[in-house]
């Protein structure tokens, strides 16, 4: 078993890493890092958890510590799901000590020598890790994309071969992906936000590097255009996004690929049977009905229509963030990079 942490254990991405990691088969999490107004105390006292997930009681005698370098002397990996505005020092003190950081903060995802991964999409940019050493890193940070990101890429991953060019992509984002804080009750029902900071950027330029090529230690990112406008809706759980592709054969085709899609990783304990599942209802995917589907680590395709035109969804803090990260350190570790 590998010694493993949490950094920032107590927010909503955290909390999903608490849950993926209580029982992880390859991971013993032995370490919750809080605020200063939480360190010292039990995990269960300080935490607010979310009543619709059963909370770990095995973790729930965990004393939390600070937010240091110092507090993680007894593992060897650590996830973070710190702010951004924080995690960009914290993580790069953690990897230069020597620890293996799979974070899902964006601090450090567009920088050339650290991998923006998904397993099923991009696995070959770990040898990025091997250019951190390089650098005089003792240990690493690896990186997964941002939540619609990483629902946008799984889409398009079974879609490859056809030499696409052009994405536009429209979103309609849960809340929980804003964080307990994020959108104000009052602010969110009976209502969309059509606007959400820095995420249409993200997804712009997030994408080009995922689905580009590992060349000579550095990658070349993909020669898409990608057009996103991304929209806050009233929903709990799971990102749903509206797609349209400059692909010019048939429907028939596109479906085929969808069906017999398989991606080039395969035996990670999170992984899920089908990374894409293909539906062909024009009313799915749905997030109430099908976020949840792969334990939440399975995007779903459907509506597909003469264009290309689809309909692709997934589970944001678990595939598009705490689940993203614990797939890629277990990828890490197949790969004896820890």
């Amino acid at each position: 078993m590998i010694n493993v942490g949490v950094l920032g254990a107590t927010g909503a991405v955290g909390q999903r890493f608490v849950q993926l990691l209580a029982e992880h088969p390859w991971f013993k999490l032995t370490t919750l890092t809080a605020s200063e107004r939480s360190a010292g105390k039990l995990y269960r006292d300080v935490v607010k958890w979310r009543l619709d997930v059963p909370f770990p009681e095995s973790i729930g005698t965990i004393r939390v510590s600070p937010t240091s370098v110092s507090s993680l002397k007894d593992v060897d990996l650590v996830f973070s799901a710190l702010p951004a505005e924080v995690a960009k020092e914290t993580e790069t003190a953690c990897a230069n000590a020597g620890l293996a950081v799979c974070s899902n903060a964006s601090s450090h995802r567009m920088e050339p020598d650290i991998p923006l991964v998904v397993p099923e999409v991009n696995p070959d940019h770990l040898a990025l890790i091997d250019v951190q050493r390089d650098h005089g890193r003792d240990g690493f940070i690896v990186t997964n994309p941002n939540c619609s990101t990483i629902v946008m890429t799984l889409a398009l991953a079974p879609l490859r071969g056809f030499g696409f060019h052009s994405i536009h992509v429209a979103t309609m984002q849960a809340i929980s992906g804003a964080g307990f804080e994020g959108v104000p009750a009052m602010g969110i029902y009976d209502n969309v936000i059509p606007y959400i900071g820095q995420e249409e950027q993200k997804m712009e330029t997030e994408t080009l590097k995922i689905m580009g090529t590992f060349e000579q230690k550095t990658v070349r990112p993909a020669a898409y255009r990608v057009s996103a406008s991304c929209h806050r809706v009233p929903v709990i759980d799971g990102h749903t996004m509206a797609m349209w592709v400059d692909i010019q054969e048939p429907v028939e085709k596109v479906k085929e690929a969808f069906i017999r899609y398989k991606p080039p990783i395969k035996g990670l304990p999170t992984q899920p049977k089908e990374s894409v599942h293909f539906m062909d209802d024009p009313d799915r995917p749905q997030p109430r009905l099908d976020r949840n589907r792969g334990n939440g680590m399975t995007v779903s395709v459907g509506r597909l229509r003469e264009g290309i035109r689809f309909i692709a969804m997934g589970h944001n803090t678990i595939r598009g963030a705490a689940g993203a990260s614990v797939l890629n350190a277990e990828l890490i570790s197949s790969k004896k990079y820890l």
